[in-house]
């Protein structure tokens, strides 16, 4: 949303359209999180929540928050199946559409990880009939030291594309410029 709302700004395009081609990205997207680990907020010191040590937390908050369920860890396949099912079940993208995926790591998890759940899910979506036409995939709004992911998927369309694909340089992403 944050992407796709700056770029229409740098257009110069006033408040009202900025505000709506971001409600649009907002709506076609959803997220969903896992945790290997849980988070240790500095001023707290301690864990946000307890997991042992073959366990993960499905459903986590972007800031570190506990899941909706816990259950046993499994291979990356069934951690993608599991985040791009409930995504799926959601409603927002169908047969014949086209996709951003974004595979955002939660600060500690290694980038060949990240790949590999990316793979995953583009293999699950493939078979959905839907087309990863963009993807993007590190570290991107982390929470601390957790390790685990949290996957995005964008509805696309010709203006968020297009918009997705306008030139940025920020700390955080750069392409085109």
């Amino acid at each position: 949303m944050e992407k796709v709302a700056g770029a229409l700004a740098a257009t110069g395009a006033d408040l009202d359209e900025v505000a709506a081609i971001g409600r649009r990205a907002n709506q076609a997207s959803r997220s969903f999180g896992i945790a290997l680990t849980p988070c240790i907020v500095p001023a707290a010191g301690t864990p946000t929540f307890e997991l042992g040590p073959d366990e993960i937390e499905i459903g986590i908050g972007i800031h570190g928050e506990p899941g909706r369920e816990r259950r046993p860890i499994g291979p990356a396949s069934e951690l993608a199946a599991i985040a791009t099912q409930a995504i799926l079940d959601d409603g927002t993208l169908d047969r014949g559409d086209e996709a951003l995926v974004i595979v955002n790591g939660m600060g500690g998890t290694p980038l060949i990880e990240l790949y590999l759940v990316f793979g995953e899910v583009a293999k699950l979506l493939e078979d959905r009939g839907i087309t990863v036409a963009r993807r993007l995939v590190g570290n991107y709004v982390t929470s601390l030291e957790m390790a685990g992911c949290m996957l995005t998927l964008t509805k696309l369309d010709a203006d968020l594309t297009r918009l997705w694909d306008a030139p940025v340089n920020t700390p955080g992403l750069r392409w085109g410029v």
